[in-house]
């Protein structure tokens, strides 16, 4: 229970932060740290991201920050995308989920290098 603590609190505080923790670190977390199966730990972060979303999406609203409108559409199809996607990760094996959501990261994390470090000459934009 402590790791489970753990895991949450931390992503909280990342997607708090960067706007990020759902997939990209309770994953990997409840893989590794508490032990969860691909497919376990996938369904959990999808429950696990509700509340941090709504915490998140609340703070940067106050703030000006959210585009409500274009949230809620995603939001909505995203949805759509849940359902069709929960049913194909029961039925490909686990290895193929493995193998599938490193290879999503490994794209983020070199799209967003990329960008940041053709950014990074840029002066920074106004607040």
């Amino acid at each position: 229970m402590l790791v489970e603590l753990l895991i949450g609190l931390l992503g909280g505080v990342v997607a708090g932060l960067l706007g990020v923790g759902g997939g990209a670190l309770f994953v990997p977390a409840l893989v590794f740290g508490a032990g969860l199966s691909q497919l376990h730990a996938e369904a959990t972060s999808l429950l696990a991201i509700i509340p941090v979303a709504l915490v998140g999406t609340w703070r940067q609203h106050a703030r000006g920050n959210a585009d409500l409108r274009t949230g809620l559409t995603l939001g909505v199809l995203a949805a759509g995308g849940a359902v069709a996607g929960a049913a194909v990760a029961n039925i490909v094996p686990q290895r193929a989920l493995e193998i599938g959501f490193a290879l999503l990261l490994f794209v983020i994390a070199g799209s967003l290098a990329r960008r940041a470090l053709r950014d990074s000459g840029r002066a920074p934009a106004p607040p």
